[in-house]
Order: structure tokens, then C-alpha cells, then sequence
């Protein structure tokens, strides 16, 4: 990646919505350079597409949660399975520490956190979770401040 890709980047995370053409034109470069560039970074999976910044809570899913789950040895691939099944799971990864799981997960009160994290605990392999509620996000995901260090230089 250089600084161009960067650039581009940065383009497409402030205006998702922008075309090929107006991208080319605000970069100024040639539309087939977009073009490639943008085909170089969805095949090397830098780019994994444009899905629309959703607020969790504007669409009712006001509680956000992390669990750190511990499994039983072995049985990732099958929790991970039971997670993936359960709508209200965000994103989980697999970790070192005293975890293997850290799981973000969404509810729409806390009624609605304990019945998710039911359905967590009652998953076969999951030995044993500790739950934590968001109060607020003062740093959203962000990849910003390292697409800007790539465009513009620093170390």
C-alpha cells in the first residue's frame, strides 16, 4: 500500500457513496487508476467492501456488552459456531490471556442482556464468561490516523 492507496482510502471512508470518476477527479488521477487501485486492494483484502456505518442504538440495541468466554480445549470452532448463531453477537476474536473468546454483543435492555447471555453460557464448550457492559465509546473503530500516517508520511 502507498500513499495514493491511502488517499483513496481516506476518500471512500469520508464519502462511502463516491463513484469511480469523482474519486479519480478528487485524487487527481486518471478514473482506470481508481479503477485498478480499488480492484488491487478489494483482491489483496485491504478493502472489504462499503456497508453502511449502522448506530446500533438508533436501530433499538442500546446495551453494548463484552464477554471474555473461556472454552473448553478444543471447541473454538464449535462455540464460535454457536456465536455466529446468536444475532445479537457482534464480533468475537480469539485471544491469549485468561480468555479465548472476547465477544462484542448488542441487547436492547438488560432483560434482553441476560436472555443473550443465556443463550452464550447454554452453548456446548463455553466453561465459563465474564461480562462487562460499554458505558460509552469515547474511541469509535477507527482506521483513520493509520490510512492518514501511510498518505502523508510518519513513522
Amino acid at each position: 500500500m502507498d500513499a495514493l492507496d491511502a488517499k483513496l482510502l481516506l476518500l471512500l471512508t469520508d464519502a462511502p457513496r463516491l463513484g469511480v470518476l469523482e474519486c479519480a477527479r478528487r485524487l487527481g488521477v486518471a478514473r482506470g487508476t481508481v479503477q485498478a487501485r480499488l480492484d488491487r486492494l478489494t483482491e489483496q483484502g485491504v478493502l472489504g467492501g462499503f456497508p453502511p456505518e449502522v448506530d446500533m442504538a438508533a436501530i433499538g440495541y442500546g446495551l453494548t456488552a463484552f464477554a471474555v468466554i473461556e472454552i473448553a480445549q478444543g471447541s473454538r470452532t464449535e462455540v464460535a459456531a454457536g456465536l455466529a448463531a446468536i444475532d445479537q453477537v457482534c464480533e468475537a476474536h480469539a485471544t491469549t490471556g485468561q480468555g479465548d473468546l472476547f465477544v462484542r454483543m448488542v441487547a436492547k435492555d438488560h432483560e434482553d442482556l441476560q436472555h443473550v447471555i443465556d443463550q452464550v453460557v447454554g452453548l456446548p464448550g463455553v466453561r465459563r464468561t465474564n461480562t462487562s457492559l460499554a458505558l460509552t465509546t469515547p474511541i469509535p473503530l477507527r482506521v483513520r490516523p493509520l490510512l492518514e500516517r501511510i498518505a502523508y508520511g510518519g513513522s
